[in-house]
């Protein structure tokens, strides 16, 4: 990702984490999406029990070796993603948690209004012939308009990040972003972060509903999923060979162009 220079990378959050919401009704049932606003879809029992084992997992990987670390939370407005919030927060007492923040531009990619089960099938076919970053959902948004909404959100959190929002008064304290959004927005998030190309998007898969990827600082100031998922878990994700290598090769090679 190009990002101005700096003296020091002390001031950089430890890791931020991307987190898929819990199961939702949409998810579960495809004939919810012709009745409910796919911004109301709940979760359902089994997404709720996702969210609060999900919670238990980030805070014991941030724990596991620290005991001076606190979090920040981002998260999408829509119901699903606001339930997530609500579950996985409550693995975290009040006195770790630096803020939270919902930001409309995580938002899920706009599928349009209420489509009948064989709309759904018809439009999700056509997504994958024509390319899920161009292909405009009928009423809807394209992969590229996500695009553009989360390029925004990423320079405003650099910005944050730069502007120390994140540092704690403990200089030794860790600090840890938690994002919370969707399948496609994860996805275009990793692609700006990473530069990706739109090939490369076109290849990627989303993460199953309740998991999480970590993108950790490396010791040469840049961040890289290779810290705590493996090449398997990196190529179920859609990552080439080339690409999991260069997540490699961030864990300890020097930043070009940082925050």
């Amino acid at each position: 990702m190009s990002l101005v220079k700096i003296q020091t990378n002390t001031h950089l959050p430890k890791r931020i984490i991307l987190v898929r919401h819990g199961e939702s009704s949409g998810n579960a049932d495809i004939n919810v999406r012709g009745t409910t606003p796919t911004h109301k879809f709940e979760l359902t029992e089994k997404g709720i029990e996702q969210a609060k084992q999900t919670g238990i997992r980030i805070k014991k990987l941030i724990s596991e070796n620290d005991n001076n670390w606190k979090v920040f939370f981002y998260v999408s407005p829509l119901e699903r993603t606001r339930k997530t919030l609500r579950e996985i927060g409550g693995s975290f007492p009040k006195r770790r948690v630096m803020g939270v923040k919902e930001e409309p531009r995580l938002r899920d990619l706009n599928f349009g209004n209420y489509h009948d089960p064989a709309s759904i099938g018809k439009i999700q076919k056509e997504r994958f012939t024509y390319g899920r970053f161009y292909y405009r959902v009928p009423g809807g948004e394209t992969g590229a308009e996500v695009y553009d909404r989360i390029s925004g959100y990423i320079e405003c959190l650099r910005s944050d990040i730069e502007m120390k929002k994140f540092v704690c008064h403990d200089p030794c304290q860790e600090t840890n972003i938690i994002i919370i959004t969707h399948g496609l927005s994860s996805r275009i998030f990793l692609m700006k972060w990473f530069d990706w190309t739109v090939e490369q998007f076109e290849y990627l898969n989303r993460m199953r509903t309740g998991e999480f990827q970590v993108l950790q600082l490396g010791h040469g100031g840049e961040y890289s999923l290779a810290f705590h998922h493996d090449d398997k878990k990196l190529h179920e994700w859609g990552l080439s060979p080339d690409m999991i290598e260069d997540q490699k090769c961030k864990l300890t090679s020097l930043i070009k162009e940082v925050f």
